[in-house]
C-alpha cells in the first residue's frame, strides 16, 4: 500500500508503529536521527514520514527543513510537549499533522490512514493546455490544478495544508462552511485533533495572503467562507 518513513530515536517507539503498519500492508522504513531521515528522503520516494522533534544529530524540525527543500511528502510531526509554539512552526515548515506523545497505535494509524487517503484525493492534475482550473479575484490568483498561488503577481509558497485548505475554500466560495464540515473535508473523517488546529492553519493562510486575507470571513460561532 504506502511506503512510511519512521524517524525516531526510541527503537521501541518505532518498532511499535511498524508493527502496527506493516499488519495493514504498509512498507515501513526506520532513522534513528534527522541526519539519517534527510539521507533517505533524497534516496527514496515516501508516502508519508513520522518525525519525532527531539533527536540527536538533527532534530525533527530541521529535518522537515531540508526535506522541504526537495520533497512534499506529508509528514506526521510527534513531540512529548504540546506547546502552540511546537505546533505552529511546524505547521509553518509544512507539516500535515503534529500528535503529543503519548499516543495510542489506533490513533497513529487512524492519522496516517485519513492522511493517505486526502493525498490520494488531492493529488494536483497534470498539466494539460486547457485542463487549469484557475480563480482570481483581484490580485490573488489560484491556480488549483498546478497548486499555485500569486499575490501580486508574486507566487507564495505555502504549506500544503494550506493549499488544501484555500482550495476547499474556494469550492465553496460565498457559502458559509461549519468548522466541523471543514474539519471532515480537509482533514478527514476520522480526524483526532482538536478546532485549534484550524485557527492555526486559518491564521497561517491568511498571512500567506497578504492584502487578500479579507477575502477569508470568521463567521463567529459557525465556521468560515470566502467571499468570492
Amino acid at each position: 500500500m504506502a511506503k512510511i518513513l519512521i524517524c525516531d530515536d526510541e527503537a521501541g517507539l518505532r518498532a511499535v508503529i511498524k508493527r502496527y503498519a506493516t499488519f495493514e500492508g504498509h512498507e515501513v522504513m526506520e532513522a534513528g536521527d534527522g541526519m539519517e531521515a534527510v539521507e533517505l528522503c533524497r534516496k527514496n520516494n515516501f508516502d508519508i514520514i513520522i518525525m519525532d522533534i527531539m533527536m540527536p544529530e538533527l532534530d525533527g524540525f530541521s529535518a522537515v527543513k531540508e526535506i522541504r527543500k526537495f520533497s512534499d511528502t506529508p509528514i506526521i510531526m510527534l513531540s512529548a510537549r504540546g506547546e502552540e509554539y511546537d505546533k505552529v512552526l511546524g505547521f509553518e515548515l509544512g507539516i500535515d499533522d503534529y500528535v503529543v506523545k503519548p499516543f495510542s497505535s489506533k490513533e497513529i494509524m487512524l492519522r496516517i490512514n485519513a492522511i493517505l487517503r486526502r493525498a490520494a484525493k488531492s493529488k494536483p492534475a497534470r498539466s494539460d493546455e486547457d485542463g487549469h482550473v484557475i480563480y482570481e479575484k483581484e490580485g490573488l490568483k489560484v491556480d488549483m490544478t498546478a497548486y499555485k498561488v500569486f499575490v501580486d503577481g508574486a507566487e507564495v509558497n505555502m504549506a500544503p495544508k494550506e493549499y488544501d485548505l484555500l482550495f476547499f475554500l474556494i469550492r465553496n466560495k460565498n457559502i458559509a462552511v461549519p468548522r466541523e464540515k471543514i474539519m471532515s473535508e480537509v482533514w478527514g473523517f476520522d480526524y483526532c485533533g482538536d478546532d485549534r488546529t484550524l485557527d492555526t492553519h486559518m491564521k497561517l493562510l491568511r498571512k500567506s495572503l497578504g492584502p487578500y486575507a479579507h477575502f477569508i470571513k470568521t463567521l463567529r460561532g459557525l465556521g468560515y467562507r470566502f467571499d468570492g
